[in-house]
């Protein structure tokens, strides 16, 4: 079931990625005029096909479905050959270069309008997320010596109000990749305010490839052990723990942390656990009371461990971050604007060798995270596709022959000279794009074979 949400999900993926892009190229060739002969998602042999509109134009789905393309009426492609009289003035070769640029550029904004789209629906229906508040900053870490303490509230970063951890997380990332001191304004388990600066050390490459965020000392605060859903009939709810109380003891000791108490549990089938329990009672007082559970013995995949019957966490309750449909618009559009710019940046570190190569991603990937986003929940899957659509509109504006910025390239060239580059040097520019696209694919793949694959490549 994993793989198959995986599959289709990835699928999903491509395919709205896909028909958005080339869907820009085709609007706007058709608003200008031009002839489009055939809209194909995927290459390959066709698997379905149809033949619509007064230009009897193409419908293709094809078999390898990663990418599509937009086939138009040019002089230059054979497969065009020949053409009437009557539709010369409709080729694509004919238009103004301004028209070119416009048809080219047409499929990355289309990529970064779904990513506004998605941002600004996000925000409209509002998504549940952890309060940005911080845990024991580590010693000596930047935020430790900045005076961050256990139970903060991060308000503001640089001027940034801040709502949740993936606020916070998110303009830490930027501001750190950037070097640059880091303001914030926090407000204490007191409720007073307080103005702190980060200064960070300089980026490695090592920081990069890692949890940059948490290097420099922001970790999600845990609270008290909470009680989520209670099995009937298991030992938990046999002993009468309630959903929404709070573990603060066990075997008389203070108890660390929910993960620490998950292990303790599965290492104690049938032998007996105090717990030192608090509860809401009436009149907002808070009762202690003493609770013995006898974790049952489980046998799973040829292991036993002791289990209770409830759910355990030291997370503080999310909080619904939502904002208006018009406060959402320049929201939608920043994130997306810092999100493409955050790319390039990192692209750039990747080139003077600041950052991995291993930060590239292939297909392999892709998929997993997709399928991995999908099951968490449609606002995570939504995002995740946002995200691959800024990259995909980020990539395809690189300034390299077969792609979409290769072509503004030369219509940039043809506007300074007057006329279009020599035959030959678009022909060595496509050889000199295949094999660098070529490279990239490789190095990709390799990436993600050895996600998958650590112990394989060691």
């Amino acid at each position: 079931m994993t793989l198959l949400t995986t599959i289709a999900a990835f699928l999903i993926t491509l395919g709205v990625l896909v028909v958005i892009h080339e869907y820009g190229h085709y609007w706007v060739a058709k608003k200008s005029g031009v002839k489009v002969l055939r809209f194909s998602i995927g290459f390959g042999r066709p698997l379905a096909r149809w033949v619509r509109g007064p230009d009897r134009t193409e419908w293709v789905l094809a078999a390898l479905p990663l990418g599509g393309y937009v086939r138009m009426l040019d002089e230059r492609d054979p497969e065009c050959l020949p053409i009437a009289p009557a539709d010369l003035p409709r080729a694509f070769n004919r238009q103004s270069v301004y028209k070119r640029i416009a048809i080219v550029l047409a499929g990355p904004v289309a990529n970064l309008l779904l990513a506004v789209a998605v941002y600004w629906f996000l925000s409209v229906v509002g998504v549940f997320e952890p309060a940005a508040v911080v845990g024991t900053p580590p010693q000596a870490s930047a935020a430790a010596k900045a005076g961050l303490l256990a139970g903060d509230t991060v308000i503001d970063v640089a001027g940034n109000p801040v709502r949740s951890w993936n606020e916070l997380r998110w303009l830490l990332l930027q501001r750190a990749v950037a070097t640059d001191p880091i303001e914030l304004e926090v407000e204490g388990s007191d409720k007073r305010r307080r103005a702190l600066t980060i200064q960070a050390d300089p980026v490695s490459s090592e920081d990069l490839d890692g949890d940059l965020v948490g290097r420099l000392g922001f970790v999600l605060f845990s609270g008290p052990t909470r009680i989520g859903q209670v099995t009937e009939s298991s030992p938990a709810f046999q002993s009468g723990l309630q959903t929404g109380d709070r573990i603060v003891s066990v075997n008389g000791e203070p108890l660390g942390s929910a993960s620490r108490l998950r292990a303790l549990i599965r290492e104690s089938a049938e032998r007996r656990i105090d717990f030192g329990v608090e509860r809401d009672a009436a009149e907002s007082k808070v009762a202690r009371i003493p609770v013995q559970i006898t974790p049952a013995r489980i046998t799973e995949g040829g292991k036993t461990f002791g289990r209770i019957g409830a759910e355990l966490s030291d997370r503080l309750p999310p909080i619904k971050v939502q904002y208006g449909p018009l406060e959402s618009i320049p929201r939608a559009v920043q994130r997306t604007v810092d999100t493409a710019v955050f790319s390039l940046k990192m692209l750039g570190k990747m080139l003077t060798g600041e950052a991995s190569w291993k930060n590239l991603s292939g297909p392999v990937t892709i998929a997993d995270y997709a399928g991995q986003t999908a099951r968490i929940g449609l606002a995570a899957f939504l995002g995740f596709l946002a995200l691959v659509s800024i990259s995909l509109a980020v990539l395809n504006l690189l300034p390299i022959p077969m792609l979409d910025g290769g072509h503004l390239l030369y219509y940039l060239i043809e506007i300074i000279k007057g006329s279009p580059p020599a035959d030959w040097v678009v022909e060595w520019g496509q050889r000199a794009g295949v094999a660098l696209l070529g490279l990239l694919t490789v190095l990709a793949l390799y990436n993600d074979l050895l996600r998958l694959l650590p112990d394989f490549f060691e």
